[in-house]
C-alpha cells in the first residue's frame, strides 16, 4: 500500500484503500501497522489533523482491530 509521509512526532506514513477500509501506519519507532474498517471520513480527519498522533490515539488507535505488518 502506497503511504504519505506526514509531519508527526509519532506517525512516519500514512496510507488508506478505500476498497477494503484498510488505514496503514508506520510509526517512527519503524513499526507498520493495518487497521481494519476505517471509513474514509477518519482517514481524511486524520490528515487534516493538526496533531495526527493525538487524533490517532484518540480516534482509531484502541477503536479498531488491527495486525502489524512490519
Amino acid at each position: 500500500m502506497m503511504r504519505e509521509d506526514v509531519v508527526s512526532s509519532e506517525l512516519r506514513s500514512v496510507g488508506y484503500d478505500e476498497q477494503s477500509l484498510i488505514l496503514e501506519v508506520e510509526f517512527q519507532s519503524g513499526g507498520i501497522y493495518q487497521y481494519f474498517g476505517v471509513p474514509r471520513e477518519l482517514y481524511l480527519n486524520l490528515m487534516a489533523a493538526e496533531s495526527k498522533g493525538r487524533f490517532f490515539n484518540k480516534s482509531i488507535r484502541e477503536r479498531h482491530c488491527y495486525q502489524r505488518v512490519t
